[in-house]
């Protein structure tokens, strides 16, 4: 963790000192009557979930999960909806609440990385992944720009595959399909993961997403395949959260348990990187 964040984790506690102790063994006393609202990218559903539950367990507090584009979450609670933790998939949703005013400094919690989900059609590995992409006949998904930071992350793949080779990147945001990430597309079934659903279908023949989600995917749809950006195409993502100012201890209370090392660890579990 940077020096930064361990300022920022500490502007996190205050107005903690009436709570529960994180740091006591077994349960504890119920840090608020009031739930907390979260709202998160929908990336962070799995590990999320696992926190919230766990926390809950342990303290007795109330966590209530939103899950979303993490763009679309941002402009739900500009619009005045009563988030009081925002846990980003990326860095610039979260400041850019923090910089209107309202919320705490962003800080980053958690890291992922970009992947190719690719049908077991494909025979795509890290080396030949461009060359595959770039094929006119491949058919290739990704999440929406501005709405999703996944989209934007894979904005950004092109950016570096057109150094490496000149018109790439016109060629594969014109390609791209945007299926996820943005209000009025088709919705999974309740109970399965989008990315797989529309890899199962067999709608595109690559989707670009998360190393998380597509491994996500991949156990619900085993034939799916997942192929690591070679080094000089690799996009990391830095996962960022902001608490709203006003929020009751409570609020601040779970953000620091993301954190902590019980938190960490579940996100380590489901692939997740260090912050």
């Amino acid at each position: 963790m940077t020096q930064m964040n361990k300022l920022l984790l500490g502007s996190l506690a205050v107005g903690l000192a009436g709570c529960a102790s994180m740091e006591r063994s077994g349960p504890v006393a119920v840090v608020s009557p009031t739930a907390v609202s979260v709202y998160a990218a929908g990336s962070l559903r799995a590990a999320l979930t696992t926190i919230a539950n766990d926390y809950e367990a342990r303290t007795g507090q109330k966590i209530v999960l939103t899950f979303g584009a993490s763009g679309l979450l941002r402009e739900r609670i500009e619009r005045g909806e009563a988030a009081q933790v925002f846990a980003s998939a990326d860095t610039d949703h979260p400041q850019r609440l923090a910089s209107q005013g309202g919320w705490q400094p962003s800080i980053v919690f958690t890291r992922n990385t970009l992947c190719a989900l690719t049908s077991d059609k494909m025979d795509a590995t890290p080396a030949t992944l461009l060359a595959t992409l770039l094929r006119p006949e491949v058919r290739l998904g990704t999440s929406t720009p501005k709405s999703d930071p996944s989209g934007d992350y894979t904005w950004t793949m092109f950016e570096k595959a057109d150094a490496l080779h000149a018109g790439a990147f016109a060629t594969l945001s014109a390609k791209a399909q945007k299926l996820v990430g943005a209000v009025n597309l088709p919705q999974p079934p309740e109970g399965r993961l989008a990315y797989a659903w529309i890899m199962d279908k067999g709608d595109v023949d690559v989707f670009l997403t998360y190393c998380t989600s597509a491994v996500a995917a991949q156990k619900e749809v085993p034939r799916l395949k997942v192929v690591q950006l070679p080094p000089e195409l690799k996009v990391g993502a830095a996962y960022g959260m902001t608490v709203r100012q006003d929020a009751p201890p409570a609020a601040s209370a779970f953000a620091k348990a993301l954190l902590a090392p019980e938190g960490q660890a579940v996100f380590a579990r489901f692939g997740f990187g260090a912050p």
